[in-house]
């Protein structure tokens, strides 16, 4: 795991008043980011994944305001333990782009406690995250749920360039990016579409790692619950041998894939 960078002269002042919508908050241990993570949920997304396992995070209306000091009082409270764990801070969603401001915020003060950083993103509203929020930003978790456009269009409803103009631009800041993607039988599986997907990751530079995540539908009682329909219900998970296939199509790329 890199040194977290230095902070930048121009911190924000504490109690700036930024305001957040909050889903929930969790410790994680191994896959949100290195060690044992404290990581917050926000609410907000521009995008409607197929296999998406959190509607509730869909409707920035739907979160809960918290405040920086609010956010900042739990965090702090799991400092010493997320230091001792070689952990840190993931900020995830819902879509955490939505909410730049609040997310610049918070890992800013993450980072004058010593704490790892990391941004968990599907790329998509990468134009929103600014230099500074960069600055004070370890490790990007980058979901790219498709290499082909127009399956990336048919999965998410948006389109794939802004995410992968983000990726170029993470690669030319250096910073460090555990790309994750999800593997979903006759959906994601495409075996010429990865073998792009795993050039273009291996041609950046940055990517530390390759999560494949085999799809699942531990979500579908919540779209139960909200009354929506889950568009893969019926779709299986992934065999252990079609996760196989797909990680050592991209570790024959050169990368580090689990």
């Amino acid at each position: 795991m890199r040194s977290p960078r230095p902070i930048p002269r121009h911190s924000h002042a504490h109690g700036d008043g930024e305001i957040g919508r909050v889903h929930s908050w969790d410790m994680s241990t191994g896959v949100d980011g290195p060690g044992t993570r404290f990581v917050l949920f926000l609410n907000g997304c521009p995008l409607r994944c197929l296999y998406c396992s959190n509607p509730d995070t869909w409707h920035l209306r739907d979160g809960r305001r918290m405040g920086t000091e609010e956010v900042m009082d739990k965090i702090t409270a799991c400092r010493d333990f997320l230091l001792a764990a070689g952990g840190g801070v993931t900020v995830t969603g819902g879509e955490p782009l939505l909410q730049a401001r609040f997310v610049e915020t918070v890992l800013g003060r993450c980072r004058e406690l010593g704490l790892h950083t990391a941004l968990d993103t599907s790329g998509f509203l990468g134009a929103r995250a600014g230099d500074r929020l960069l600055s004070v930003t370890d490790l990007v978790l980058l979901d790219i749920k498709s290499f082909d456009p127009g399956a990336y269009r048919a999965l998410t409803g948006r389109e794939l360039a802004p995410t992968l103009a983000f990726a170029r631009r993470l690669a030319a800041a250096d910073i460090p990016v555990w790309l994750r993607f999800v593997l979903v039988p006759n959906v994601t599986e495409d075996a010429a579409m990865i073998d792009e997907l795993a050039a273009f990751a291996a041609g950046l530079g940055n990517v530390e790692r390759v999560d494949v995540l085999p799809f699942h539908k531990l979500g579908a009682a919540k779209y139960d619950e909200l009354g929506i329909v889950f568009p893969l219900r019926d779709t299986p998970s992934p065999t252990a041998e079609l996760v196989d296939r797909v990680r050592a199509q991209f570790r024959a790329h050169g990368l580090r894939a689990h």
